[in-house]
């Protein structure tokens, strides 16, 4: 077993299946739960994040550039493989 997996709380199929309820719940604050079906794990319940926060133009500004070789039209070759 996965030592991440080890770390989060694991519960068999049979108990998923009658306490998914408190489970989701569990999930809903933020816990993962590993399903395993005897000891090897085989899904993860996981909460969706709903707010992926506020996107700032030029946040990446210093941290990704662009060469100028990036603006030089492609070679016939490549642009045969595009059409």
């Amino acid at each position: 077993m996965c030592a991440e997996w080890a770390a989060m709380k694991t519960v068999t199929i049979q108990r998923a299946e009658t306490t998914l309820s408190q489970l989701l719940a569990r999930v809903e604050v933020g816990e993962e739960i590993v399903i395993a079906r005897g000891k090897n794990p085989i899904a993860k319940l996981v909460p969706i994040r709903r707010n992926a926060g506020i996107r700032q133009f030029g946040a990446l500004r210093s941290v990704v550039t662009i060469g100028q070789e990036f603006f030089e039209p492609l070679p016939d070759a490549e642009l045969a493989a595009w059409e």
